[in-house]
């Protein structure tokens, strides 16, 4: 046996467990078909409820130890629908998602904590219109076979992120409170 034998093994074996770890990870998907995305704003008192057709999530979570994982999310903006054809046609103005300048919004995670009973506490950075803010999103998730849905709410403050500009940063005809709904699909997380 050479001197070198024993500390080559042990970075063998730390390697090997990484990989083995990334491998655990890299099978946690998004499954965007059974997944949604909702917006509910109040436009003069009354709740108007949109949706984003097309999103993506990269996911590295271990239940067991939460505070190890990363979570990116990323929304294609255009894909915003009020489900009318004129208000969807408004969504895209420079005034409003300007997607043309700004096709996504993003969602990195800089901390998780788990609160007890499949309840976490997602930090992390929201960006939106070329606007960063911090987020808390609160998080349920829900174990049945193989997936997991992770269920919560996320009320935003639109004119933080300039959405709604000029004549409709009046939060009398738009309510500045937004409240981001979601639902997500996950395969590969691990039992908790």
């Amino acid at each position: 046996m050479t001197p070198y034998s024993s500390p080559l093994r042990a970075v063998g074996l730390i390697l090997l467990a990484a990989v083995a770890a990334t491998t655990a990870h890299a099978d946690q998907k998004l499954l965007p078909a059974q997944s949604e995305i909702a917006f509910v704003s109040k436009q003069m008192g009354v709740p108007v409820e949109g949706h984003f057709k097309k999103f993506d999530a990269q996911i590295a979570f271990d239940p067991a130890k939460p505070e190890t994982g990363k979570i990116a999310f990323t929304v294609d903006i255009a894909s915003a629908t009020l489900g009318s054809p004129e208000p969807d046609a408004e969504l895209p103005k420079a005034v409003w998602f300007n997607t043309a300048k700004f096709p996504q919004a993003t969602f990195q995670s800089s901390a998780i904590k788990a609160l007890g009973g499949g309840k976490f506490e997602i930090t992390g950075k929201l960006a939106i219109k070329g606007n960063t803010r911090d987020a808390v999103v609160p998080v349920t998730l829900a174990q049945s076979g193989a997936n997991t849905t992770a269920t919560g709410v996320l009320t935003i403050k639109r004119l933080a992120f300039k959405i709604g500009e000029n004549e409709w940063a009046d939060t009398s005809m738009v309510a500045d409170d937004v409240q981001v709904k979601f639902k997500l699909a996950l395969s590969g997380v691990g039992k908790f």
